[in-house]
């Protein structure tokens, strides 16, 4: 996981991380900070075993570790997280050693983690979908559902296995 370690130790991968706490300072939902995205890597793992896809572990993690780095941005700016999110993320896995063909797999996860891939083959942004949706326990929420922006649809009202 040495390449996964050093996006952890990226100067660009910090100030976005920072950037989300910062402007998620306060807020009463779920957040987008290393715990959700530490989350959203260990379930997209299993879930990658669990299907026999073979997707590698850095490859997994490194795309969860980015999807949601720029929420920021969609914050304070308006810009969608996954579209901000693409630009600094080539560069992070491309200063942290992935090759192309890796970096064009995880971006396109990262741009499909919202709404889903519409190819149902590229099982690799199912998975970090999937992990994303199932990394959140609305079940356990004490917050009132009619003030939370997340759709109903999106919402995990029960535990999946």
């Amino acid at each position: 996981m040495k390449r996964v370690n050093l996006i952890l130790n990226h100067p660009l991968y910090a100030f976005n991380l920072e950037s989300n706490i910062t402007m998620e300072k306060g807020w009463r939902y779920c957040k987008h900070d290393i715990i959700h995205l530490m989350d959203v890597a260990r379930i997209a793992y299993i879930l990658n075993l669990e299907n026999g896809y073979g997707f590698p572990k850095e490859q997994v993690y490194a795309a969860a570790l980015l999807h949601d780095i720029t929420k920021w941005k969609q914050i304070s700016e308006g810009i969608p997280h996954h579209e901000s999110a693409i630009e600094p993320a080539t560069k992070i896995l491309k200063d942290c050693g992935f090759s192309s063909r890796e970096i064009k797999t995880i971006t396109t996860a990262i741009l499909n983690h919202r709404k889903g891939p519409k190819d149902k083959k590229d099982k690799f942004s199912q998975i970090i979908f999937k992990a994303d949706k199932l990394s959140r326990t609305c079940y356990f929420c004490n917050y009132e559902e009619k003030t939370c922006n997340w759709d109903k649809k999106k919402k995990s009202t029960k535990l999946e296995v």
